[in-house]
């Protein structure tokens, strides 16, 4: 082999496996930060991750957020139709937070079960659904709901 040729060839080879490797090493960094999105009646079936970051999404039952008196702690109820999960959170909430609408929470599942949130994320307008909300609904309930509004509050758990 000409010693031109020889060299080229070994170029081309060290940039494949210094790319191959670095691409590797991005996949594995990237593996820790990425949030995976969970329905309420996965949680509730104990499919998610215990203490792992996750991303949860559904609809918040009316009359069932408690806010603390003495503090920016929060607690309410999401559902997908199928089931209800309780999230916790510490903070202000955004200003388009609501009863009845739709919600997608970043944060951690504990040991019991309850959504510890770290992020609070609201629906922008009257008619969006966030995608993943959608398609947790439609899932849990056969037909596609639009918005929160006629989400099985009676058979998720919610006392009228």
């Amino acid at each position: 082999m000409h010693p031109v040729r020889k060299q080229r060839l070994i170029m081309v080879l060290f940039i494949v496996v210094f790319a191959s490797v670095a691409v590797g090493l991005m996949a594995f960094a990237l593996r820790e930060n990425i949030n995976l999105f969970y329905p309420p009646s996965a949680i509730a079936h104990g499919q998610a991750p215990i203490d792992k970051r996750i991303r949860a999404g559904g609809c918040v039952l009316p009359g069932k957020v408690v806010r603390s008196k003495d503090s920016l702690d929060v607690s309410f109820l999401i559902t997908d139709g199928a089931s209800n999960v309780e999230v916790r959170y510490t903070g202000i909430l955004p200003d388009l937070f609501a009863e009845g609408e739709a919600v997608v929470v970043n944060g951690q599942v504990t040991g019991d079960g309850v959504f510890m949130a770290t992020e609070v994320l609201a629906k922008h307008d009257e008619t969006y659904t966030p995608p993943e909300v959608a398609e947790a609904m439609q899932q849990a309930g056969g037909e596609h709901q639009a918005s929160c509004d006629g989400v099985g509050y009676e058979g998720a758990g919610y006392d009228s």
